[in-house]
């Protein structure tokens, strides 16, 4: 069963990290793309800013003679802007916004651009690409297609629509009363917090959940109205009495399907299942036993015998050969060439303190070796003086 548990809990570790390694490489994909739309985006308005410069110095510089540009195949086209425009690169879903402080029918200041200062109301809100569109603001002649002007039932070959805007050029206006004064003013907030209380909203309002306060003073500005959506009943729809009716009632003495079920949906012996059923269980542990029992016979046999006396005596010497210290002692051609070192190098220099000069160690009395204990003899045969 401890098997069991280890290969759960090893291959539960092996999908997390799988997990964490497709994430970042999933962030840095999209991260890459990203930079490339913007790219490109940021080249298209590039490349038209400058083809407009080159050609409004030719027109100067020729005069009339200056060729027809609203002619040809591309005269129809010419001065707008194609639909790319319309779409900026999306911003990758790790690096967005947390809370989107904008909300259709909110006053917001343009803060750059040709119509800086202006303050108009917001239509729309785009939390892909964070960027609004304001109304009557940033428009621009776009070309479309001609399917696409025709299903719209546009005849000329170009709309006004306006552009989309960056969240960071904007700035939202709030009207505030004056503590002073007692009037109501707008006020342009320069930094928004968001946080608690969150609501909820109804169903087809694009409110956001959060509140927002002015950073600093924790004043909430309050979001704008908005209109709950009608919706018509059509014949297909399904009747509101049949769905608030309800069919099942949860309760704890029954489970909401049958046993078997739970196996179809997850394997029973699945690598990540951390519970199992007792009969699993109790077969498992009856494996374990098993495989005990058939260590413990092993051991019976002539070969298991011989195996497990030889362990036991490489134990017993490895034992032996070390001290009280549990370090391994130094066998004796070790201990010769220790004294052999010492005897024939002399002794270290111990460095000096507080400017005194160094004291030479003196050398210690080697160890007697075998052949001075033979040439001595024992201290019993020296003679006594």
């Amino acid at each position: 069963m401890q098997k069991l548990v280890r290969r759960t809990q090893l291959a539960r570790n092996q999908a997390q990290r799988k997990a964490i390694r497709a994430t970042k490489s999933e962030k840095r994909a999209e991260l890459r793309a990203s930079i490339r739309e913007s790219f490109a985006y940021n080249r298209y308005h590039i490349d038209n800013v400058r083809a407009e410069r080159l050609q409004r110095r030719e027109d100067w510089m020729r005069g009339p003679l200056a060729p027809q540009r609203d002619a040809g195949f591309e005269g129809r086209s010419y001065g707008a802007l194609h639909p790319r425009a319309m779409r900026p690169p999306a911003v990758p879903q790790h690096l967005r916004r947390e809370f989107i402080n904008f909300a259709p029918g909110d006053r917001v200041c343009i803060m750059k651009g040709r119509e800086k200062g202006r303050i108009e109301t917001v239509s729309r809100v785009d939390a892909e690409n964070e960027t609004l569109i304001v109304n009557n603001c940033n428009a621009a002649e776009v070309h479309f297609p001609e399917w696409l002007t025709g299903a719209q039932g546009s005849k000329g070959p170009f709309q006004t629509v306006p552009l989309p805007i960056p969240m960071d050029n904007v700035r939202l206006v709030a009207a505030l009363d004056d503590p002073a004064t007692g009037e109501t003013r707008d006020v342009l907030v320069e930094h928004v917090h968001s946080g608690a209380p969150f609501f909820e909203r109804e169903h087809g309002v694009e409110t956001p959940k959060h509140t927002r306060y002015i950073a600093g003073e924790n004043i909430e500005i309050p979001w704008p109205r908005a209109d709950k959506p009608e919706f018509k009943d059509e014949d297909f729809d399904t009747l509101r009495m049949e769905v608030e009716t309800p069919t099942w009632v949860p309760s704890l003495h029954e489970p909401p399907f049958p046993p078997s079920v739970l196996d179809e949906l997850r394997n029973k012996f699945s690598a990540y299942r951390t519970r199992h059923d007792p009969e699993f269980v109790e077969e498992k542990r009856m494996q374990d036993l098993k495989r005990e029992y058939l260590a413990s016979r092993s051991l019976m046999t002539p070969k298991g015998e011989l195996m497990a006396m030889l362990q036991k005596k490489n134990a017993d010497d490895l034992a032996a050969r070390r001290n009280k210290n549990g370090n391994l002692k130094p066998d004796r051609e070790t201990k010769s060439f220790i004294e052999e070192f010492i005897l024939q190098n002399g002794s270290p220099i111990i460095k000096s303190k507080k400017g005194k000069e160094p004291k030479t160690k003196k050398p210690a009395k080697a160890a007697p070796t075998q052949a001075s204990i033979e040439a001595e003899g024992t201290p019993a045969e020296q003679p006594i003086a």
